[in-house]
């Protein structure tokens, strides 16, 4: 089925939103117990490296999920930034942020009304708060932010070049925008193109599938056990691909390299 549902949003982008809208609605209703605050696919160290990242007890058992937002920010300075998180899901990155990092401001920003609502409820911080929009659509004005935070999201949008317009638009000047996604193999140079043509400059292209399959080899225990409580069985494939299990057609495919995972940063000159 997993298979089925990539191949049926590769026929047309509004076809390819409608199914990602529709798929992520009945998840965020099927999760009762808030367990699903990261849906991404995680970042581990390779070759004995360590995060310098210290997380509390509660956070522990999102580690790998959580360093995947730490990677993407550790390079920069975003204390007391002001951030736009697009495609902010249940939070949980959103609200790492704000604990963690010290932005003045994050907004997280979703499609969803109900994970909208979810968050503002669930998560709490004076930095942090919660808004309802489009990513090719942004409901700010121009040059709000100095940073844009997309994770795992751009692969369901209907249009990249209209988001990444939308990024430059709302980026301040000298404002950086921090990409984390995976692409099909052959997609990578339409992205690269995607990017040269957006108005921001390149400043990093870095690819990470490595990282990305050690952290699901390492978190696949606790995602098996959620995919097995939560999801009925016509959905137990869809979900671990969407969270990353080491059974998934997703892990298959990051491990031939079909798939490449990427980590990209751009800048507004």
């Amino acid at each position: 089925m997993a298979r089925v549902f990539q191949q049926a949003c590769k026929i047309s982008p509004q076809l390819k939103h409608s199914l990602w809208k529709l798929l992520y609605q009945y998840l965020v209703k099927m999760d009762r117990d808030n367990e699903l605050l990261f849906m991404n696919y995680g970042y581990a160290y390779l070759n004995g490296n360590k995060s310098n990242l210290v997380l509390e007890e509660a956070d522990k058992k999102h580690q790998y999920c959580i360093q995947l937002y730490h990677h993407l920010t550790d390079s920069l300075s975003v204390s007391s930034a002001d951030m736009l998180d697009v495609g902010c899901g249940r939070g949980g990155g959103s609200s790492f942020i704000a604990r963690y990092l010290g932005p003045r401001k994050i907004v997280g920003l979703d499609y969803s009304w109900k994970a909208v609502d979810f968050c503002a409820s669930y998560h709490s911080h004076p930095s942090l708060s919660f808004s309802h929009g489009t990513a090719e659509s942004l409901p700010f004005g121009e040059n709000t932010f100095g940073y844009v935070l997309n994770v795992e999201s751009s692969r369901c949008y209907s249009s990249m070049a209209g988001f990444l317009g939308q990024v430059r638009r709302v980026l301040r000047p000298g404002g950086h925008f921090l990409f984390a996604d995976f692409r099909d193999k052959e997609q990578l140079p339409d992205l690269e193109g995607q990017f040269a043509s957006s108005g921001l400059e390149l400043a990093a292209w870095e690819l990470i599938t490595e990282n990305v399959l050690r952290a699901i080899e390492l978190d696949h225990d606790r995602k098996d056990d959620l995919v097995r409580r939560k999801a009925p069985p016509l959905m137990t494939r869809v979900l671990a691909d969407l969270i990353g299990t080491k059974d998934s057609w997703i892990y298959r495919q990051l491990q031939s390299r079909d798939i490449e995972y990427l980590r990209c940063v751009l800048q507004k000159a």
